[in-house]
């Protein structure tokens, strides 16, 4: 049985955003994988689906969304990256313990994924807007017509109207305050010198008791931190806002693969030739570029598990990525799939991803269970696309907003070697905090 995707393409642009409010704001399971605000390359995706039944663990996901993908049967070379599918998140916990390490309960979900069979996708370099259709649901050809309708009748101008601050908080709860952060910094280097790990991604997470309308509150972070893999996804009681900066695992449907590590922090300044000296400070740490070079290592060797022998390469290295709060030091690894091996069995040898657990990987997450005293939850996981051709895109789950019945969560945190200083890697949680909090209306970002 093979499958077609229908197309309708919109005779002009239309801004995301106001596509999203005009057809998805409301509905209770919808996603937005974000290119960015005035993007000019790359796409970016809105729509809603339908959510899969819970997994237990990440094996048992990836057998469910084989066994769909081959009832579904073939359809054909996709008209986008994304070719229809699934949309969402595994979290970090969900994918540690497949790797047999210890982890803690968490009261949010392990993964979720919904099933996406209309979407519509925006190419921001040739400003084209399309709309995606399986054929064989319900209404497929209807959908096209009447979306089509919908959003031509809008005009490109659009823009969503929310308010500038819908909550406004007056604290947040670290779990570790500064002093025990710190201690738990030189724990950490204590186990680098041991020989138990050579870095360790150790992380916070900050806790805001605030239940804000999350479409708001995406719309303001969005503004404030403008990131190439920016992401709403809105499922049950949980919603995830994203200004991720990080790709985790890029593979086309022809088995090309890419994961660009980041590692290597430096706040931006509002002076010109400031901003400039923090960047060449980055770039010349001899800190920094280690941190960076053990996970590139790190993942040039989990690509190795899953590649053709010999097509594993470093494509760019220790490069300056620039974002509206942060400097970041930024590598390359690319590779193609061996025979017979997917892009799932991709994600289940590389998740979760070095750059969120030190290196060796096992030895790294088996630390940080000890030291961080609480699950990360859907922090230092993944989210994005896996594609009806075989394609995925998903990013990690950094710089991001988790809203649900609990309230607000952020989670914080940076590598640590033994060259790191410790009042240093606690800033450096704070910078990557602050526009985060803001964005909840929380008037102080000084750990507490």
């Amino acid at each position: 049985m093979s499958r077609r995707i229908l197309t309708r393409r919109l005779a002009g642009w239309i801004d995301p955003a106001s596509a999203f409010e005009l057809l998805f704001a409301s509905a209770p399971d919808a996603f937005w994988l974000d290119a960015g605000p005035e993007a000019v390359r790359g796409q970016s995706y809105i729509g809603a689906g339908e959510p899969l039944p819970a997994s237990g663990d990440l094996p048992q996901l990836v057998d469910t969304l084989r066994q769909e993908r081959r009832a579904l049967g073939d359809v054909g070379e996709a008209p986008a990256a994304f070719g229809l599918g699934w949309v969402g998140f595994l979290g970090y916990e969900f994918g540690a313990a497949a790797q047999g390490v210890p982890v803690a309960n968490g009261a949010l979900p392990g993964s979720a994924m919904l099933w996406v069979a209309r979407a519509i996708a925006f190419d921001h370099e040739v400003r084209t807007v399309t709309l995606l259709s399986l054929d064989g649901e319900p209404d497929a050809e209807a959908w096209l017509d009447e979306t089509a309708r919908a959003l031509e009748a809008a005009g490109p101008e659009t823009r969503p109207e929310r308010p500038a601050v819908a909550v406004e908080a007056s604290s947040a709860s670290w779990r570790h305050g500064p002093a025990e952060y710190e201690q738990l910094i030189l724990a950490c280097q204590e186990s680098i010198r041991r020989g138990d790990a050579y870095q360790l991604c150790l992380t916070n997470e900050i806790t805001v008791d605030v239940r804000p309308d999350p479409w708001a509150t995406y719309l303001r972070l969005r503004r404030s931190s403008p990131s190439h893999h920016g992401g709403y996804l809105r499922t049950g009681h949980v919603a995830l806002l994203g200004a991720s900066p990080e790709q985790f695992l890029r593979i086309d449907a022809r088995g090309l693969a890419e994961t660009k590590p980041i590692k290597g922090t430096r706040p931006r300044a509002s002076d010109p030739d400031e901003d400039a000296r923090l960047a060449a400070e980055l770039l010349a740490s001899d800190k920094e570029r280690a941190e960076n070079l053990m996970i590139v290592d790190l993942m040039r060797n989990d690509l190795a598990k899953v590649a053709q022998l010999g097509s594993v390469q470093v494509r760019a290295l220790l490069e300056i990525e620039s974002y509206s709060a942060v400097h970041q030091l930024v590598s390359t690894v690319t590779a193609r799939l061996a025979p017979g091996l997917d892009a799932l069995d991709a994600v289940t040898a590389l998740f979760p991803a070095g750059s969120m657990t030190g290196a060796p990987k096992s030895s790294a997450m088996r630390i940080l269970h000890r030291l961080e005293n609480g699950p990360r939850g859907i922090y230092a996981g993944v989210f994005g696309y896996v594609s009806l051709d075989g394609a995925i895109d998903l990013a990690m789950v950094i710089r991001s907003i988790v809203l649900g019945p609990q309230g607000a969560s952020i989670g914080t945190g940076g590598g640590i070697t033994a060259l790191s200083l410790a009042r240093d890697e606690v800033e450096e949680t704070r910078i990557k905090a602050a526009p985060l909090l803001a964005a909840l209306g929380v008037r102080s970002d000084r750990p507490g």
